[in-house]
């Protein structure tokens, strides 16, 4: 029986004049190196129409961000100027005369102090700095057709622009990376930067290292994208720059982590090449392809090439087919429409464009295997994966019927350590993320709920890790009155949650959000279980197993709430009065032969939960902590790896 996979009833690709694919080379995408030269391409002239005169800027149409219009001007030159670079670079300068142009006489104006155009400068803690590596970075790779060509007093202005860095006060985070790309730029030309500078922000970059291929961005237990497309990304690239004067054991270490991690990021990808929709500045879409190419840039990937180039053009043609870029050509703040919920204060109209990053891969030849060799499948093409990520505190599982990977969550809150305190994050406080799905903004999905009198759910808070083993990851939350620990098999995840709460305490859990524009998906409930379905067949169950007698069920429908779709729904179960320890099958597949029923839970004398899986599998919970047995021998799904 073949079984169609998950597909999204979005907007159909603006893009008109692809190239044709290719089934031989690229039997599973059908795109090629051409594919992502057109997409850049159209990246670039929809740009256009919104440059200044002078084109040291590109104010675009949307809400600026906290740093204002003067520097979102500046971040839309600097991130197409990277896109542009990798552009010039990777055809060996065969192209249009024009784009050397444009960005050539950008870099006169936006130094030029004196120009109406000229950019903002370079001061403590500012949005230039992120902008600045970006120009950096295009100046190195297109330096042959673009620095070599510019007027001296252009060089010299451009290095007192990019020299505002030096012995400036940078954010303790991946911005400690903006500063080592500039000042070793500055150092490739002979402009006066800091040595001791760039080697403190390598030296933090390995304060910050997690093991197993993971960096936390900054102190604390923020882990995110921001590994794949800053931490492990600026590394590669400052090699690249710095040639000789990097040392040969930094950069060795920095390979080896990067190696590591691809080994797990290639996991982060469904069949039809949506990313896994976890963490902040979302709207960087395709940058999470940045790392693959990165690997293959510097010989650090243990990814076939054929490989590399699926997962990357997968994601890349993810997008372009639900509506990315826009009918004028241009990347909306949004996942595939405009949607502000998954920005930040920071972001502004051109911050989508750090999506150039993605188009690394145009630097390698167009005879390097990565283009010139077959696809290869991805993990999720052949197998069902489980996966224990104990550095960042997560369980992936995938399954290859539906092609959908999901990510459990019990390890990154992005919250600075103690004892400072934050709001909850929909894009870190949820127990489950999806390349399917997307989180409510705000909601009751993927969270258990501690209610006030009032109705107002409790905030997940800060994490606590328990650990992440095969099938299993645990963690305390909510102040420490809710340990939950999730035991995964194929599609299902089962939650056993154990809570210290008054007895009038209302509890309620919600599953995964599914959402479409064309229509408000399908729900039924029943006792104890409540189901919401999208017209193509992902479906979302919730089920009560243990602790939920009595519990209303229910689907909660929104509007304009979801990245994913205009219409979401989210089953949900609740409780007037809580028990103390409640077991919930949690199920998201797009598998009509993915059991919904068939699991249940026991509670042995000294408070051991069994668990049984739809399939037969079993695990075992343990009254302390998640330590405990995985998931016993007996049926397994075929493929589990």
């Amino acid at each position: 029986m073949t079984v169609p996979r998950v597909s999204h009833l979005g907007a159909p690709t603006n893009l008109s004049e692809l190239p044709p694919t290719d089934p031989v080379l690229s039997p599973l995408t059908g795109w090629t190196r051409a594919h992502w030269e057109a997409l850049a391409d159209r990246l670039l002239a929809g740009l256009l129409p919104y440059a200044t005169p002078g084109f040291a800027q590109y104010r675009l149409p949307g809400p600026p961000s906290h740093s204002g219009p003067w520097s979102d001007g500046l971040e839309g030159f600097a991130r197409s100027f990277l896109l542009a670079a990798f552009r010039i670079a990777g055809s060996g300068g065969r192209v249009g005369p024009a784009l050397v142009e444009r960005y050539a006489a950008g870099l006169d104006a936006g130094t030029d102090p004196h120009h109406a155009e000229h950019w903002p400068p370079i001061t403590d803690r500012a949005q230039p700095m992120v902008e600045a590596a970006s120009i950096a970075l295009a100046l190195h790779e297109s330096r042959a057709w673009l620095w070599d060509h510019l007027d001296d007093g252009v060089r010299e202005r451009v290095c007192g622009w990019l020299g505002g860095f030096v012995g400036a006060d940078v954010n303790d985070s991946n911005w400690r990376l903006f500063q080592v790309i500039t000042e070793e730029f500055l150092a490739s030309v002979g402009a006066p930067h800091s040595r001791a500078e760039i080697d403190a922000g390598l030296a933090r970059l390995d304060d910050w290292y997690r093991g197993g291929g993971w960096y936390t961005d900054g102190d604390g237990r923020k882990f995110d994208y921001y590994n794949a497309w800053a931490l492990h990304l600026y590394p590669v690239l400052w090699a690249r720059i710095a040639g000789p004067r990097a040392a040969p054991a930094t950069v060795t270490r920095h390979r080896a982590r990067l190696r590591e991690f691809l080994a797990v990021h290639q996991h982060f990808f469904g069949s039809d090449g949506a990313p896994v929709h976890q963490g902040r500045s979302l709207t960087y879409r395709f940058a999470a392809a940045a790392p693959l190419w990165a690997g293959a840039l510097a010989d650090a990937t243990p990814l076939p090439p054929g490989r590399t180039r699926r997962l990357a053009s997968g994601t890349l043609k993810h997008f372009a087919e639900r509506g990315v870029p826009d009918e004028r050509g241009l990347l909306s703040l949004g996942w595939y429409r405009p949607f502000l919920p998954v920005t930040q204060r920071y972001s502004g109209p051109a911050s989508p464009y750090w999506a150039s990053k993605a188009f690394l891969g145009l630097l390698l030849p167009a005879d390097h295997p990565v283009w010139t060799a077959p696809e290869e499948p991805a993990p999720v093409d052949t197998r069902d994966v489980g996966l224990a990520l104990p550095a960042p505190g997560w369980l992936l599982h995938s399954t290859t019927a539906d092609g959908i990977v999901r990510l459990v969550n019990h390890g990154s809150d992005r919250l600075p350590p103690p004892p400072a305190t934050d709001d909850d994050s929909p894009h870190y406080a949820r127990l489950a993320y999806s390349s399917a799905t997307a989180p409510e903004t705000p909601g009751a999905d993927n969270h258990l709920a501690l209610l006030a009198p009032d109705g107002t759910p409790s905030r997940r808070g800060r994490i606590h890790p328990l650990g992440a083993e095969a099938g299993r990851a645990g963690s305390r939350a909510q102040d420490g009155r809710v340990e939950t620990v999730s035991l995964v098999r194929g599609a299902w995840e089962v939650r056993v949650h154990r809570l210290d709460v008054p007895p009038d305490t209302a509890v309620r859990e919600g599953g995964w959000a599914v959402a479409d524009d064309a229509a408000a998906p399908d729900v039924h409930t029943g006792p104890g279980r409540a189901v919401a379905r999208r017209a193509d067949g992902l479906t979302s169950a919730l089920v009560g197993l243990h602790g939920w007698d009595g519990a209303e069920t229910s689907v909660v429908r929104a509007t304009g709430t979801n990245a994913v779709g205009h219409h979401s729904a989210t089953p949900v179960l609740q409780l007037a009065r809580p028990h103390p320890l409640l077991v919930t099958l949690v199920v998201l597949s797009a598998d009509p032969r993915t059991p919904l029923t068939g699991a249940s839970a026991t509670v042995t004398a000294d408070g051991t939960v069994e668990v049984r899986f739809p399939d037969g599998g079993v695990a075992r919970v343990p009254a302390g902590l998640s330590a405990g047995p995985g998931p016993s021998p007996g049926p397994a799904p075929a493929g589990t790896g």
